[in-house]
């Protein structure tokens, strides 16, 4: 999906429109990076609490799209696309947080420490 993102920010009237450029470009980047900094820190607590951003970063993308959109920096039918792409991701991690709520899994961030 980032690649995505990428691509579409490559050309056209986008390309002069820095600060956007790279709003969108982060708030993408974000998603993938949030998860993967959840995932390190052992916890699971902390993994839903950065799955949490993580899907807060797809909202943001979607909100960019449809801005990008508004100001005429792609086709309608593009950003449409991937605002449905987002929506699913968005789905996904949801579902992930709703299972990992209801797990037994804690992490090893706390497994080897006594009380």
């Amino acid at each position: 999906m980032f690649k995505k993102v990428i691509e579409l920010t490559k050309e056209g009237p986008v390309c002069s429109d820095f600060r956007f450029k790279s709003q969108i470009r982060a708030a993408a980047g974000s998603i993938m990076d949030n998860i993967a900094e959840g995932f390190e820190r052992d916890s699971r607590l902390e993994f839903i609490n950065h799955l949490n951003y993580s899907k807060g970063s797809t909202g943001e993308t979607r909100s960019q799209l449809y801005r990008g959109n508004d100001m005429n920096y792609w086709s309608e039918e593009k950003a449409i696309s991937l605002i449905e792409e987002y929506k699913q991701i968005a789905s996904h991690i949801a579902n992930f947080i709703k299972y990992l709520n209801t797990c037994d899994i804690s992490g090893n961030k706390f497994k080897d420490r006594q009380l």
